[in-house]
């Protein structure tokens, strides 16, 4: 089980403890099927939910009431902490990410974006540099009472750290620099829309963004010379399903942007969109294998489901000519919440 330099490819699996999850787990990967076979779990820090990976370093969020984000060092088969959580400012961080020397986390709960230091060895700086409080709410009472920053990620020019924001129907540019984060321009979406993820094409001038109130995608075009995100059109992801009964979640491009892929809750399915010009129809929908759907990873050629409630991670071969993914297998994973691989 090794890629082309002889480097044993592994997969690490988020997971919510206080839903009887084992916390991170380790698998090996079949770089022929796709297939996980979990070597080992760490339990080390409460509900690591979502995770990133660079080199020999994993960062996972802690999405706790005091929101925390936690580094291990994965250079062996079982991830070490390198120390303790460092915390966020934040409450129920949900997502990170990696950009200029710094871990970035979406706080949902409190609706900000955290930026914590990384030290030359990839390690944690013992607090955050900066913490850029959201404002706003949304239509739907329930869920858009005040910011709930759900996504951050750097564009692809590394320009520009974008933040998705269910709660305000919105999408925020900002900058990192010397540790700050400075607001740019905040980009409004439909009312009660609920943006939750957004991935960008290959080609950089085009993000999609994936809507968990309403299951819709929006296309926009990203200007990465002005760090401008206009909205052009918004297009189903299912068909003719109440918004009540279904909750995307996470979203996927292939790497030759011909196909993107959605994953969305309650209906616990996969959804196929055709990339074309400036934007999306709908080919298929097929069970995502599992039930609860909370995120997905695509990793040469093989698309990874995170299945949370049926507690188990799926994996699917999608058709080349037709986007439409193939069921492979599943490996259990109690809470599972999401999954990357190196």
């Amino acid at each position: 089980m090794a890629d082309g330099g002889g480097r044993r490819r592994r997969a690490y699996i988020g997971s919510f403890t206080a839903a009887g999850g084992r916390g991170v787990l380790t698998a090996a990967v079949d770089p022929d099927s796709g297939a996980l076979t979990v070597l080992n779990a760490v339990d080390g820090v409460p509900d690591p939910s979502y995770l990133a990976l660079c080199g020999d370093m994993l960062y996972a969020v802690s999405e706790t009431a005091d929101g925390a984000v936690a580094a291990y060092r994965v250079d062996g088969d079982k991830p070490e902490l390198t120390g303790p959580p460092v915390p966020v400012g934040g409450s129920g961080p949900t997502h990170l990410c990696l950009h200029a020397g710094h871990v970035l986390t979406a706080n949902y709960g409190s609706g900000s974006v955290t930026a914590v230091p990384l030290r030359g060895d990839g390690t944690l700086a013992k607090a955050a540099s900066a913490v850029l409080q959201h404002q706003g709410s949304g239509p739907v009472p329930q869920r858009q009472q005040g910011p709930h920053a759900h996504q951050v990620q750097p564009d692809p020019s590394g320009r520009w750290i974008v933040g998705v924001d269910l709660g305000t129907d919105s999408v925020r540019v900002c900058v990192l620099k010397g540790g700050a984060l400075t607001p740019h321009r905040e980009t409004a979406l439909r009312p009660g829309s609920g943006p939750r993820h957004l991935a960008f094409h290959p080609d950089g001038g085009r993000a999609y963004v994936l809507n968990e109130l309403t299951p819709t995608v929006t296309v926009c075009r990203w200007d990465a010379e002005d760090g401008v995100l206009k909205p052009v059109a918004e297009t189903p992801v299912l068909h003719d399903v109440p918004a009540g009964d279904a909750y995307p979640s996470g979203i996927v491009v292939s790497p030759d942007g011909r196909f993107v892929w959605t994953a969305t809750r309650g209906q616990d399915v996969l959804s196929v969109l055709a990339v074309e010009g400036d934007g999306l129809r709908r080919v298929a929908t097929v069970p995502c294998g599992g039930v609860w759907p909370r995120a997905i990873a695509l990793s040469e050629g093989f698309l990874y489901v995170a299945n949370e409630r049926s507690g188990d991670v799926t994996w699917f071969a999608p058709d080349p000519e037709t986007g439409v993914p193939r069921r492979g297998g599943s490996v259990d994973a109690p809470a599972a919440s999401c999954v990357v691989l190196g």
